[in-house]
């Protein structure tokens, strides 16, 4: 064997050894990645298992309870793990509430209490907001039985575009005690009486 094929020979040795390598590394590395996202489905969905190492290693753990009191005195209490609560509480859960309805050019004018909180009458996706002429300030919420709602005359709300509204949340605050109220389906106006 010649000089030339020895170094050849250890060429192609060193390759094999690094694609082998590397290769192993890989594989080490995914199976690293799918124990630990295991672990952390198995965490999030076993609450006592989740309570249980909140306890003993974020609590309990000498290194990581110091990291933790350092990290509250300069940053505050904002790591997630602290976020372990309850399930959420409805704040607003309401039902249409007016003194006297009258029918008003496609729709329907409520008179409500001087600033009414206004709450939906069904589920459904925000689909419109802005200025509606006769209207006012105007939001439609296209609701999961396909009948768009319109909420008219609106002084205030706190929700965007395509926002998810929940039966019974709150839309907005009503300017004054008008609130106009419009129902229509594929392009069809449809009798208020049906739906309030």
């Amino acid at each position: 064997m010649n000089v030339e094929d020895y170094r050849r020979k250890k060429t192609v040795q060193k390759k094999l050894t690094l694609k082998k390598g590397v290769r192993s590394f890989i594989n080490r590395s995914l199976i690293v990645t799918i124990l630990f996202l295991f672990c952390l489905i198995f965490i999030k969905s076993n609450t006592t298992f989740k309570n249980n190492i909140i306890k003993y290693v974020y609590e309990d753990s000498f290194k990581f309870t110091k990291l933790k009191s350092i990290y509250e005195k300069y940053f505050g209490n904002i790591l997630s793990i602290d976020k372990v609560t309850p399930k959420e509480q409805e704040v607003f859960n309401e039902k249409l509430k007016y003194e006297k309805a009258n029918v008003y050019k496609d729709g329907v004018l409520l008179q409500v209490e001087e600033n009414y909180m206004i709450p939906t009458l069904d589920s459904g996706i925000v689909v419109f907001m802005g200025e509606k002429e006769g209207y006012g300030n105007t939001v439609i919420i296209e609701q999961v039985n396909g009948i768009d709602v319109w909420y008219a005359n609106i002084k205030s709300n706190d929700i965007k575009m395509y926002d998810y509204i929940e039966k019974g949340n709150l839309i907005g605050e009503a300017n004054g005690k008008k609130l106009y109220m419009v129902f229509q389906k594929q392009g069809v106006y449809l009798d208020y009486k049906e739906y309030i």
